[in-house]
Parts: C-alpha cells; sequence; structure tokens
C-alpha cells in the first residue's frame, strides 16, 4: 500500500498525511469484512483509465481513490457516478439501490476533488435523517470523514463538504439564495416541486473547474411526477446523454437487479412488492411512469385538455374566476359556447400584488372582454381591520362586481371533475367539456401535480400550497354553475319576421 499512501500524501499537510495513513489502512479493512461496501481495485470509473491531472492539487487524491476505493457497482450505478450530464436521474421501481449509490457517489467525487461542496436534498428533514443521513453514517469511514450532526455535513480529510438540507416549502429554496455548490443531489426527485428544483439548479456553480451536476434518484408518483417524466421519460432515451435545452441530461432506470447486495440478505423483497395494490405495484414494483395513482384529477391528458389557442367567438358567454390573495394572483377568463363546452382561454398568475395592483392588472389584461361574472372566493367579503373595507368593495370601486363562489371544497372539486371527464360529443368525438389553452402555462403545469388529500380522499390535498391557486380559482368557476350561451334560432327562409307579419296584416 506503500504507492497508494505516497500518492494519496502529496500536497497533503504533516496532519493530513497522518490521516493519510488511516484512510488507506481504513479502506482496506472496509474491503475486508464489510459486505456491502466491497471495495476492489479499479481504473477509473469516469475514464476507464487512471487519472493523472494534477490541476486543482487532486492528483494524489484521485489515484489513492482509483487505488482503493471502488464500491461493487451495477452497470446502472456505475454509469451513475461515471456520466458527465448535467442532469441525471437515476430511478423506476423500488430497491434498486438509489439512496445508496448517491452516498456512494457523493463520498467519490469529494475525494475526487479537494475542497468541493455538495448538498443532499430530501423534502422534509424527517426523511433526510431516516434515509440518507442513516446511510451515510453507516458507510463513511469515521478514519477520513467527519460528521457535525449540529450543521447536518460531512467534512472530508481534504476539506470536500457534504451538506444536507431540505425544502418543505416553496420558499425554503431561499435558505440557499447565496449558497454554491458543485453538485446538488435531490434524493425523491418526485417529492420536490418543479420550482423548487429550477431554483435549486442555479445554485450549482463556482469558479473552480470542477465538472457541475445535479444528480437526482426517484420513484414514480409524487407532486413532481409530471415535470420529472417531461423533463426526463418522455424524450425515451434511456443510458445515454440527450441534448436539451441549455443542458444534457441522462436518465438511468434502475430495478432490482441493480441492487445485487439487496437480493443477497433479502431475496423476499421481490415477492413482497408484488403483494402490494396494483396500482402501487406498477409504480414501484414496474417502475411504470404513465401511472401518478395520488393524483387528484386522474382525468387528465395533455393530449385532449390542452387546446391550442383561437379567437373566441363574440357572442360566447364569457366568465372570470380567481383566487386572490398577496401571495398569488390566479385568474381564468373562460368562455362556454352553446353546446356547453367551455374553454380556459387567458390566464394571469401573479405574486405580490396588493389589492389596487390586482384590479388594475386584471382590468389591463381583459381588453375588451365583458365577462358575464366576476367570481370570486367568499373570504374578498371580509372587512380589513386596517381600512373597514372588504376587497369586495375595492373592486367596486374600480368597476368590478365580484360575485361569491360557493365554496364547498369537495362539491366544487367533484363539479369540475365533471367537466373535466372526458365523454363523447355531439360529433362522436371522446372530448372533455372543458378544455385549456395552451398559453395557460401554470394552469397546466400544477392541475396534473394536485395530489389526493390522505386524510380525506374526496379532498385536494393542501400542500404544497403553491399548486393550488390556479385549480381553486377553476373550482369556483364550476361551482357557479356556469351557464351556457344561448343558442339563437336559425331563420326559415320561408318565414317571414314579426314585422313583415305586422305589416301584412295591417295593409301597410
Amino acid at each position: 500500500m506503500s504507492t497508494e499512501r505516497a500518492e494519496l500524501e502529496h500536497g497533503m499537510s504533516t496532519a493530513g498525511k497522518d490521516l493519510s495513513t488511516r484512510f488507506v489502512e481504513t479502506l482496506q479493512l472496509v474491503a475486508d469484512t464489510t459486505p456491502q461496501s466491497r471495495l476492489r481495485r479499479a481504473s477509473s470509473p469516469y475514464t476507464g483509465e487512471p487519472r493523472n491531472k494534477d490541476e486543482h492539487g487532486r492528483k494524489g487524491i484521485e489515484h489513492g481513490r482509483m487505488a482503493v476505493i471502488k464500491w461493487e457497482q451495477s452497470e446502472q450505478q456505475r454509469l451513475f457516478c461515471e456520466t458527465d450530464a448535467f442532469e441525471v436521474l437515476y430511478g423506476g421501481k423500488a430497491g434498486g439501490g438509489k439512496s445508496y449509490v448517491q452516498c456512494q457517489d457523493a463520498l467519490i467525487y469529494g475525494l475526487t476533488y479537494p475542497h468541493s461542496r455538495q448538498l443532499i436534498l430530501r423534502r422534509t428533514f424527517p426523511e433526510l435523517q431516516k434515509s440518507i443521513i442513516r446511510t451515510t453514517q453507516e458507510m463513511y469511514p469515521r478514519e477520513f470523514a467527519k460528521y457535525n450532526a449540529g450543521a447536518h455535513m460531512w467534512t472530508l480529510c481534504n476539506g470536500s463538504v457534504i451538506d444536507f438540507g431540505y425544502c418543505d416549502s416553496e420558499s425554503d429554496v431561499y435558505r440557499y439564495q447565496s449558497a454554491e455548490y458543485d453538485v446538488i443531489r435531490f434524493d425523491e426527485l418526485t417529492h420536490f416541486t418543479e420550482d423548487m428544483y429550477l431554483y435549486m439548479i442555479s445554485r450549482v456553480r463556482g469558479a473552480n473547474g470542477y465538472p457541475k451536476h445535479v444528480k437526482s434518484s426517484t420513484n414514480p408518483g409524487g407532486v413532481g411526477h409530471g415535470f420529472v417524466k417531461a423533463r426526463f421519460i418522455d424524450p425515451g432515451i434511456q443510458n445515454k446523454t440527450f441534448q436539451a435545452k441549455n443542458s444534457t441530461r441522462i436518465f438511468i432506470p434502475a430495478d432490482l437487479k441493480s441492487n445485487k447486495w439487496l437480493m443477497e440478505k433479502d431475496p423476499e423483497y421481490a415477492v413482497r412488492l408484488r403483494n402490494l395494490p396494483e396500482d402501487e405495484y406498477k409504480k414501484l414494483g414496474l417502475g411504470l411512469w404513465d401511472i401518478n395513482d395520488g393524483a387528484y384529477f386522474s382525468e387528465w391528458r395533455r393530449d385532449l385538455h390542452v387546446a391550442e389557442p383561437f379567437e373566441i367567438p363574440k357572442e360566447w358567454r364569457r366568465y372570470f374566476a380567481m383566487d386572490y390573495g398577496l401571495d398569488m394572483l390566479a385568474g381564468y377568463w373562460i368562455a362556454v359556447d352553446g353546446m356547453g363546452n367551455a374553454y380556459a382561454y387567458r390566464e394571469i398568475y401573479e405574486s405580490g400584488k396588493v389589492i389596487t395592483e390586482a384590479l388594475n392588472d386584471i382590468k389591463a389584461m381583459q381588453g375588451g372582454d365583458v365577462p358575464y361574472e366576476y367570481i370570486a372566493p367568499p373570504d374578498m367579503w371580509n372587512r380589513r381591520q386596517d381600512t373597514g373595507r372588504s376587497v369586495a368593495e375595492i373592486f367596486a370601486d374600480g368597476g368590478i362586481m365580484l360575485v361569491k363562489a360557493q365554496n364547498s371544497r369537495v362539491q366544487g372539486w367533484y363539479d369540475l371533475k365533471e367537466w373535466m371527464h372526458p365523454r363523447e360529443n355531439e360529433f362522436g368525438e371522446i372530448k372533455p367539456r372543458l378544455r385549456v389553452f395552451a398559453n395557460c402555462t401554470h394552469l397546466i403545469r400544477t392541475l396534473p401535480m394536485l395530489e389526493t388529500d390522505k386524510h380525506n380522499p374526496n379532498d385536494v390535498a393542501g400542500e404544497p400550497h403553491e399548486y393550488t391557486h390556479a385549480a381553486d380559482a377553476l373550482r369556483y368557476w364550476a361551482a357557479g354553475r356556469p351557464v351556457p350561451t344561448p343558442v339563437m334560432p336559425e331563420r326559415d327562409e320561408y318565414f317571414p319576421e314579426y314585422d313583415e307579419q305586422v305589416e301584412s296584416l295591417l295593409g301597410y
């Protein structure tokens, strides 16, 4: 082990050299005694050959790691560690060793690149504590890695840091506003919202020249199922890096074959998966992405519910429905034709608007449209303590008379589901009565992500609250029993108008 030790000690302090001796010995001990951490001598998992680069002072660490640090991995897990793609998703079936390979790769990266910074995220801290943190505590040898429970972070012998964090609500991302990371890792990515994911991507930055990644692992299902599927699954490319807008991505499917250690230690795990309810088995056992059994609006299909914009006929009856708070103004203009088909054709979706700003923005956006009703939630009639006036009164002063919406949540959701349910129309086509113009992007984004309330399966889950605004506005409209456009009878060319009949009778 002398060659590896000498190279590991390259550029280290005296204290570091002493630690490196224990480091190599510890790794060899782990290799000999710990089944789940089977280490083997191997060439570089990144290129197939040992790297001899000494930029950033990482030669010794890297070559030392190449000599002794390499867990026995499946081809899928190996690809997860080796890929050069910026966005990486390892997911699919349960039991694929997703969390384990995340922890593996974090350690390998941290030892390869001195003073690098990584962040591993779960949606909540209890989930983080039970899974990732516990796994790292079992996996990382204390001879070269120290865990700070108060700060929730590992510090490696070469100065690299692995932080742990969570994003319980949308606003939690701002805790990382000034942070810089070389790699951010999402464990169970579908538990996060798309907005969380996109914001955290912006935290991957730095001028050290190290490779930058966003590496995620997940099963299908959850609030983020839709965006993860669209981002990684729908392109239909597996195990190969593909070019996306301003990014490179790869989807690596995981299955039980990727976790030989689990199958050796718990061969009955596959049997227990098969005993799950059918939908749950399709999601976890088969890793099917076309199923999101937790979605409340299971009727939603983009190909059926989204329509390309067209000019709304002037005679169609128009409605405006809104959900308003300082956190978000979500409003929709909806037109109903004479056959009872409706189109949400325009959207306003803004945050941080005071009452007068919201009022003026609505008036400016609607142009020449004159809605039959402006529908708003009942709390807009509550009088404010500071002024003694309600939002509804302020809107009335501004020329918009609001109609109080029915606020029975479950009934309102049922009404909306009826509008969304595909059925045969007057032309023999299978279509829903309510369709959404493609320009209503926030409604299209959030509606399919709403989940069923676990405590009341008839209701929509209130969290994440950020995803409920658009759907609430639509619910208020549906609960109001909107009236279709009156259909004028066609004139019989042989039947005279009323004035013509009068003229004939009076003889003039």
